[in-house]
């Protein structure tokens, strides 16, 4: 039941983004650039856990990897502008954001930086 609710609230928000974004999309792209996946993640993790050390951990993590997660918000809409159908360009920058998440893993650490 506790795992029901979990996807049901996570649910209302990514649903709720979408609908505000239909009528507001400045509100909704504020909603949606808030991390609220990784607050819903940070609670439900306590709630599982009770061990703020995996809270550390995941935030320490998280931050590092919205670095290279901002090219997928660069190359969707430059793909999108160009033309291309929305499927495709979603997968397409999808993939090269995988890459870029695969490049830097790499070079953060080589520079030491441990995720």
């Amino acid at each position: 039941m506790y795992i029901i609710l979990k996807v049901f609230i996570t649910a209302l928000v990514v649903v709720g983004i979408s609908e505000i974004g239909k009528r507001f999309s400045f509100a909704a792209g504020i909603l949606a650039s808030l991390p609220l996946t990784s607050i819903l993640a940070f609670i439900w993790l306590y709630q599982d856990t009770k061990n703020v050390a995996e809270i550390i951990n995941l935030s320490y993590v998280i931050f590092w990897m919205v670095i290279p997660s901002l090219f997928f918000f660069l190359s969707l809409p430059f793909f999108l502008k160009m033309g291309w159908k929305f499927y495709p360009a979603l997968v397409t920058s999808m993939a090269l954001m995988f890459g870029v998440y695969s490049f830097y893993s790499v070079v953060m650490s080589k520079l030491g930086v441990k995720f």
